[in-house]
């Protein structure tokens, strides 16, 4: 009998959405459990050991780290996500770890103190990805036809988006059609638009709120 899966989630935890989407695709059922991280359980705390979500409970043996948990799914569930061939999917986990640099730098935009850091991240951020418009191929998904591990991370990268051009045009994603596509597609994807509560967009602004960076002072501005 296999083990059951549980997954250990924060709301708004763009590495969880990576998750929840690939058990999603694979058909997979998995129980989730949402805690707050500004007041960690002490069960969650013995469980991971960064901290972080999400966690992946195989039975009672804990997986931590996302990339870590995609990798154990696609090696023990159905559907894989990958492409067959080695150095596509060497290649696909090398993207992956890009979507986790554009995450990086998303945090830092949303988290900059000054009108100088905040234009910095966004300078950052659009040259990320006009490297990321030069190879998508988002007919409709990144590499063609076959939606990936590579779509289920930057699904939630495209997310941000949404809320942040509800606050400005910061011509982070402006003028680059193919991404353009991409982040249409992965919008009406079942898997993606699942992979959070119908209230996200209400808990991201309340999260930009709490900031209070530059972004936090554009969004009350926008929102008057």
């Amino acid at each position: 009998m296999a083990a059951s899966l549980k997954l250990i989630s924060h709301k708004l935890c763009p590495y969880v959405q990576r998750a929840v989407i690939a058990l999603t695709e694979k058909g997979v059922p998995f129980e989730r459990v949402d805690i707050d991280l500004s007041n960690k359980p002490d069960w969650f705390r013995a469980l991971s050991p960064l901290g972080k979500t999400p966690v992946l409970l195989v039975g009672d043996v804990p997986i931590f780290e996302s990339a870590v948990i995609l990798e154990y799914l696609e090696e023990t569930q159905p559907k894989p996500l990958h492409p067959p061939d080695p150095l596509r999917r060497a290649e696909h986990r090398a993207w992956i770890e890009f979507g986790s640099a554009v995450l990086s730098d998303i945090a830092g935009f949303y988290a900059a103190p000054d009108q100088a850091a905040f234009n910095a991240k966004t300078s950052q951020l659009e040259q990320r990805f006009a490297r990321l418009e030069a190879r998508a191929g988002a007919a409709p998904w990144f590499d063609g036809e076959n939606f990936s591990l590579v779509d289920a991370v930057f699904g939630p990268v495209f997310r941000y988006f949404d809320v942040f051009d509800e606050i400005a045009d910061f011509g982070i994603i402006a003028d680059k059609p193919t991404l353009a596509r991409w982040r249409k597609s992965l919008a009406a994807r079942p898997s993606v638009r699942a992979a959070v509560s119908t209230d996200y967009p209400a808990l991201l602004r309340a999260f930009i709120e709490r900031r209070n960076s530059w972004l936090s002072g554009l969004q009350a501005r926008a929102a008057a």
